[in-house]
């Protein structure tokens, strides 16, 4: 290794690229300010929770069974709720967005729920499926636990009543703040490792400067490093702010070690760092690698890792391309750490792959980087 690597030479070449970072406007904007952006977008902006959705209840009967299960829509803690005696008055509003669903309670609910047979309907907005799912099932849960109320008293009499206690482990609140905001990390590393490394090698050779290191005694070796160590740090810096905006402005748990957060998120780099290098070396050309990197590193991770969508709700072709996403391997171990703590059982398979990704896309980078002219 020795013969590799000449320390002096290396520490030389560091100086030199950390300088360039230093002075590249472009390179500080998307390692301090948009992480920055993306953190805050995720933590304030991005929100899968339904807690408080408009609703407007059209209430079209004035028995008791109907004002009863209006007054339930209005107490409960997952809607704020917009009466009206008809459907017609909130259509506009379902329109134009400023409620989420209509709960019909039709003219003669009194007289079928005296029977057995009452029944709500439930409009939602079909334009926005996922919310328009969970809305639904929010209200239908709220005229069921009313119902189960309204008939709670005879039925104490006859059986005895189960009840049912339902526990969260990991989010018992549910803030879906808890899993995006890790996510989002993940996110910004992908973005930093990969993004910011494809334009590295790609640099040298727009501005006529690789020729002249061809020309001098650094190994490939010292060369590739002397590009990469910065950025790895870089990485690691962003990712440490990250997390403590994450932890001590969104409040989202940290169950985990700081250990184990540096080892997970210091592996992912491990791929990161190598596909932007691939990326870099293959195109020699900056816009090229950008948009390489953008196309085969960042949307990948951002929509095919499990970060917003689950990997199981997608077709089964879309899941086995998420197998050659790096990132899929990440988002487990990343959120777990958080919010679960050090599953090492559960790291390591992931971990292991990372560093098969990482080992390929440096084989390959090592390939193509040759120091020659081609």
């Amino acid at each position: 290794m020795s013969m590799l690597v000449d320390r002096r030479r290396l520490v030389a070449m560091l100086r030199k690229e950390t300088k360039q970072i230093l002075r590249d406007p472009s390179t500080i904007l998307i390692a301090a300010v948009l992480p920055l952006i993306l953190i805050f977008l995720f933590g304030y902006a991005v929100s899968l929770d339904t807690s408080r959705s408009k609703i407007g209840v059209a209430l079209q009967d004035s028995s008791a069974p109907a004002l009863g299960l209006a007054q339930a829509y209005q107490r409960s803690v997952w809607f704020d709720v917009t009466m009206a005696r008809n459907v017609t008055p909130l259509k506009p509003l379902l329109t134009g967005g400023a409620i989420r669903a209509i709960v019909v309670i039709p003219p003669d609910f009194g007289r079928l729920q005296a029977a057995g047979r009452g029944s709500i309907q439930i409009i939602t907005d079909g334009s926005t499926p996922q919310t328009a799912n969970f809305v639904a099932a929010y209200a239908d849960g709220v005229r069921q636990s009313w119902a189960q109320g309204m008939a709670g008293g005879s039925a104490a009499r006859q059986q005895p009543v189960i009840a049912l206690a339902p526990r969260y482990w990991f989010n018992p609140e549910l803030k879906s703040r808890n899993f995006l905001v890790p996510g989002a990390i993940a996110i910004v590393m992908t973005m930093v490792g990969t993004l910011l490394t494809a334009l590295v090698v790609a640099r040298e050779w727009e501005r006529g400067t690789m020729e002249a290191i061809m020309a001098t005694p650094v190994s490939m070796v010292e060369f590739l490093a002397s590009k990469l160590i910065p950025y790895f740090v870089l990485a690691l810096g962003s990712m440490t702010i990250c997390t403590l905006i994450a932890v001590f402005a969104f409040h989202v748990p940290f169950r985990g070690s700081p250990v184990a957060l540096l080892i997970i998120a210091s592996v992912f780099l491990v791929p990161a760092l190598g596909q932007g290098l691939l990326i870099s070396a293959a195109t020699k050309n900056q816009f090229v690698a950008s948009q390489i990197a953008l196309l085969s590193g960042f949307l990948p991770s951002f929509l095919l890792s499990g970060f917003l969508f689950e990997i199981s709700s997608m077709p089964r072709w879309i899941q086995a391309i998420t197998y050659a996403v790096p990132a899929r391997y990440l988002i487990p171990p990343l959120q777990s750490v958080f919010m679960a703590g050090d599953l090492w059982g559960l790291f390591l398979p992931d971990l292991a792959v990372m560093l098969a990704f990482g080992a390929l896309f440096f084989a390959l980078a090592f390939r193509v980087t040759r120091k020659r002219l081609d």
